[in-house]
C-alpha cells in the first residue's frame, strides 16, 4: 500500500543501554507541533496540541541504526511499541538492523473516532490516548503511548470504565488461575510478589473500576506493543510514571476496538488506516466508505472515483500504515477507459438485440 505521509529523515545514533535509549527520546521534537505556551526544551515528545481542524497528530520520521541497536531498542527510545516498529519496517531485521540502516519511526496517528476526554485505549492499535483537562485559556492537548494488552484467551475487556486507586510500588497478587497453572507445571507461584525488580506491575499502577484490571508499568518493557498480558494494560515504566500523578481518580477510561480508522489533516485531506487485527469478514470496503460518509470526509462524487480493488487490498493485506485516501483514486484515463468499454459493451448489446 502506498503511503503519502510526509517523512523527514534525521540521523540518530542509539546505544543499547536503557539510560542512553531513554535519553534520546526528545531528539526529534523540533519537527513536531508545539504547545502555544511551550518550547522545544520543555515539550514532552508524547504530547501534541489537539488540532483545531482534523484528526491527525504527530509526524513520521527516520533514524539511522547503530551497530548495537535492535528495533526493540529503537522503539522504546522513540515511544513506539513492538508491533508498530515492525509494521513500519517490514524489511528490517528485528534483532540486527545493521549499522547505517534507516528505520522509520511511526509517530503519526489518527485520533480515534471517540469523545476526546479522559483516556481512550484502542486495543486494535495497541495505543493509549490521554486527553487531560486543561485550565481556561490553555491549549488542549493529547498524550499518546504504546501499550501491551491481553493475549488470546485473556482479552482486555472493552467498554467505558474509570480509574480508581493509584498505587506506587504496588505488591502483586498473582490470580488463582495463574497459581494453579504454575502448580501444575511444578513451579508454584507465590501468593504475593512484593515491590521490586521481580514485580511485573513495575513501580506504578492505576486500578480500573473493573475488578482485577489495571493500567500499570512492567519489569519486561520489551513486551510493550504486544498482546502478552492476562488482560491488563501495560506501559513503559517511564510512560506510566509520566501520567501517574496527572490522571485523577474517576477519570473516564474508554476501551475500544477500532481496527479501521479514518480522519482528516488540518488541510482537509482524508486518510485511512487498517490494522492487522481487522476481521475482513465483518469490515470491508463498504464499511470503510460508510465511515468516510459518517465522518464527512468524502463526498459521493469522490467515493465514486475510488478504486475498489486498491481499497480491498487494505483488508486483504492490512499493514497498520496511514495512507492518503487520494492515493486510492482511479486515474482519469482509467475511468475514461472503463466508460469507453461500457459504451462498446452497450453498442454490442444493442446490435445483438436488433
Amino acid at each position: 500500500m502506498m503511503s503519502l505521509m510526509n517523512t523527514s529523515t534525521r540521523r540518530v545514533f542509539l546505544k543499547k543501554s536503557v539510560i542512553a535509549v531513554c535519553g534520546l527520546a526528545t531528539v526529534s521534537v523540533s519537527t513536531w507541533p508545539l504547545l502555544a505556551q511551550g518550547s522545544e526544551e520543555d515539550m514532552p515528545d508524547n504530547r501534541y496540541p489537539l488540532p483545531e481542524k482534523g484528526d491527525i497528530i504527530g509526524q513520521d520520521y527516520q533514524v539511522v541504526a547503530n551497530q548495537d541497536d535492535t528495533l526493540v531498542d529503537i522503539a522504546r527510545a522513540h515511544n513506539v511499541g513492538y508491533e508498530e516498529i515492525l509494521s513500519a519496517n517490514p524489511e528490517v531485521s528485528v534483532w540486527m538492523p545493521g549499522e547505517g540502516t534507516a528505520v522509520t519511526i511511526p509517530r503519526r496517528h489518527i485520533l480515534p473516532n471517540e469523545a476526546r476526554t479522559g483516556i481512550v485505549i484502542n486495543v486494535a492499535e495497541l495505543r493509549l490516548y490521554y486527553y487531560p483537562e486543561v485550565k481556561p485559556g490553555e491549549t488542549p492537548w493529547v498524550e499518546t503511548y504504546p501499550i501491551g494488552i491481553g493475549r488470546e484467551g485473556y482479552n482486555t475487556p472493552l467498554g467505558i470504565t474509570k480509574t480508581t486507586i493509584r498505587l506506587e510500588n504496588p505488591a502483586w497478587y498473582p490470580p488463582r488461575s495463574m497459581r494453579e497453572e504454575a502448580a501444575e507445571r511444578g513451579d508454584p507461584a507465590p501468593a504475593v510478589v512484593p515491590p521490586g525488580p521481580d514485580n511485573p506491575l513495575g513501580e506504578h499502577a492505576i486500578l480500573l473500576d473493573i475488578p482485577g484490571y489495571l493500567i500499570h508499568g512492567t519489569n519486561q518493557p520489551d513486551g510493550i506493543g504486544m498482546r502478552a498480558s492476562r488482560g491488563c494494560i501495560r506501559m513503559y515504566p517511564e510512560d506510566i510514571s509520566s501520567i501517574f500523578d496527572n490522571v485523577p481518580s474517576g477519570t473516564q477510561v474508554n476501551i475500544i476496538d477500532q481496527p479501521v480508522k479514518v480522519g482528516a489533516s488540518e488541510e482537509g485531506e482524508a486518510y485511512v488506516q487498517v490494522f492487522k487485527t481487522v476481521d475482513s469478514d465483518k469490515v470491508g470496503v463498504d464499511a470503510l466508505k460508510a465511515m468516510l460518509r459518517l465522518q464527512l470526509l468524502a463526498s459521493e462524487d469522490s467515493l465514486a472515483e475510488l478504486d475498489d480493488r486498491q481499497l480491498q487490498a487494505l483488508f486483504d493485506k492490512p499493514d497498520d500504515q496511514i495512507a492518503a485516501l487520494s492515493s486510492f483514486h482511479q486515474a482519469p484515463d482509467e475511468r475514461e477507459g472503463e466508460a469507453a468499454s461500457m459504451d462498446i459493451y452497450q453498442r454490442v448489446s444493442q446490435a445483438t438485440v436488433r
